[in-house]
């Protein structure tokens, strides 16, 4: 898709082409629903909660506004081995994805670069953006987080865990426990458990962070693989505490489950969106992503969930007690750690083999 087949252009062609090109560089980008009657962007997102918010908030809008059809698609996190083939073959299957900084490292550290500069830095609504939350490759459009979530009930008349040390205390924090089966996130939680203050989680100690997972080990009753999962079993009381996306509690608590997340010493990270490099429609996602940028239209959000707001602006179109469960709300901010991307790209390999072999073990 999105490709022609070439054809030999005549020398008087090439002349009006070369000459539209001319007019077309000394010509501002700005896009109308007659140039767009006939483009259209595939989007990779995550789907869920995520697809809807994003019809409401950007996509359906965009469409209305430019003409410019935005098909989502829903793939797994990190598709990074999808991006590759599709760049290597010029298959584009998608145009531009929501990825985070760590797939946009793997993306961009080799010989090969996969995904198009963007180059919207300059944009009014762009500009705003924080700098943690940009790269040349990305531009951040929501901050996820790494929490613990527990069930009211499960604690009700005694103390709840307020702590990744709560968690690893099974003595004075009795219930039912799920961690997930992935190094990612669960070293850090281990190290902090065992004392490590946020701030010293990087470079990370693995023989402590495995020598704190041993002691908890035998008392995690489910091993999770998938968001779905966790959402599943906080709405069916599986589990009385859990370590997970929290985008997965706060679904469970809009479905009605009487479920308590705890900021403190949350992980956070950035999802951004990139644009795959070659693709024939880069400006038409280029386009998307100012109109994304937008602090209303990222506010919009708010009616599906408490969306990791990149642009601080947001917040003045946001209710309070919504505002203060978003990932990037000050207070949740700064008792959070940011997960470091560079690590995980230098490390991954080793640490998801010794991992996965502990946990066999």
């Amino acid at each position: 898709m999105h490709t022609l087949p070439p054809s030999k252009p005549s020398r008087r062609n090439a002349l009006k082409a070369a000459a539209s090109g001319i007019v077309a560089l000394a010509a501002p980008a700005i896009w109308t629903p007659a140039r767009a009657a006939s483009k259209r962007i595939v989007v990779r997102d995550d789907g869920g909660i995520y697809s809807q918010a994003y019809a409401a908030a950007f996509y359906k809008p965009f469409t209305a506004k430019t003409g410019i059809e935005v098909v989502p698609v829903q793939a797994n996190a990190e598709p990074t081995a999808q991006i590759k083939s599709m760049v290597e073959t010029g298959n584009y299957t998608w145009d531009m994805a929501k990825i985070s900084q760590p797939a946009i490292l793997i993306l961009t550290s080799g010989s090969k670069v996969y995904l198009e500069k963007h180059g919207v830095e300059s944009d009014p609504n762009v500009a705003k953006i924080p700098a943690q939350y940009m790269s040349p490759y990305g531009v951040g459009t929501n901050v996820y987080s790494t929490v613990l979530a527990y069930r009211n009930a499960a604690f009700k008349g005694r103390k709840a865990p307020n702590s990744w040390a709560d968690f690893w205390n099974t003595k004075d924090f009795p219930g039912r426990r799920s961690l997930r089966k992935h190094p990612f996130d669960t070293i850090e939680e281990a190290l902090m458990a065992d004392g490590v203050a946020p701030g010293q989680v990087y470079p990370a100690n693995l023989d402590r962070a495995f020598a704190s997972l041993d002691k908890v080990k035998s008392k995690v009753d489910v091993w999770w693989n998938s968001g779905a999962q966790v959402e599943q079993m906080l709405m069916s009381n599986e589990v009385d505490m859990v370590a997970t996306w929290v985008s997965r509690p706060q679904q469970a608590i809009g479905k009605g489950a009487d479920v308590t997340i705890v900021w403190n010493q949350n992980l956070w990270g950035v999802d951004n969106w990139s644009i795959l490099a070659g693709t024939p429609n880069a400006d038409a996602c280029r386009e998307f992503i100012r109109f994304a940028s937008d602090p209303k239209r990222q506010a919009v959000q708010a009616e599906f969930f408490a969306a990791g707001f990149t642009q601080p602006e947001a917040f003045n179109y946001v209710k309070p007690e919504i505002a203060k469960n978003s990932p990037t709300s000050p207070e949740n901010m700064k008792s959070g750690v940011q997960i470091n991307a560079r690590y995980w790209l230098d490390n991954q390999a080793a640490v998801i083999e010794r991992f996965n072999g502990w946990v066999l073990a």
